[in-house]
């Protein structure tokens, strides 16, 4: 699959412990997995394991728009890193790493045809920004 790989990551004030089960624990995923507030991810499923499905519902909170995000997981070493391909075959990973009391999420995702990179990169951004301000205000 011919794509651009994206970066992003966020410095959250918080244990890697703590931003691990924020990040992986469905009845978190749901609190802070959009981009915005006019949206909202009413339901998550995770089944953390190499060959485990992810699963997530993403819709606008006016209901005019909602779409899954799926993946399934190609390796899982807990509280360092996870890497999953998406339904249309797109690689993502998600990298952990803990010092002095903040912990540095990294995700590098492979690109999709049909946004501009600055969207893409913007849109997954806005969401790992939502879940630094959750995880540092719970």
């Amino acid at each position: 699959m011919d794509t651009t790989p994206i970066t992003i990551n966020a410095h959250i004030a918080a244990t890697l412990d703590k931003v691990w089960a924020f990040y992986t624990k469905p009845e978190h995923i749901t609190q802070w997995n959009f981009a915005d507030d006019s949206w909202h991810c009413p339901s998550a499923k995770n089944d953390l394991r190499k060959g485990g499905k992810y699963l997530a519902r993403m819709e606008a909170k006016d209901g005019s728009f909602g779409f899954d995000f799926e993946a399934v997981y190609d390796e899982v070493i807990p509280e360092e890193k996870m890497v999953f391909t998406l339904e249309d075959g797109r690689k993502t990973a998600v990298l952990f790493e803990e010092s002095n009391a903040e912990t540095k999420v990294t995700i590098t995702f492979d690109a999709e045809k049909e946004n501009s990179l600055e969207m893409q990169k913007n849109g997954w951004q806005a969401i790992l920004n939502n879940f630094k301000k959750y995880t540092e205000s719970h």
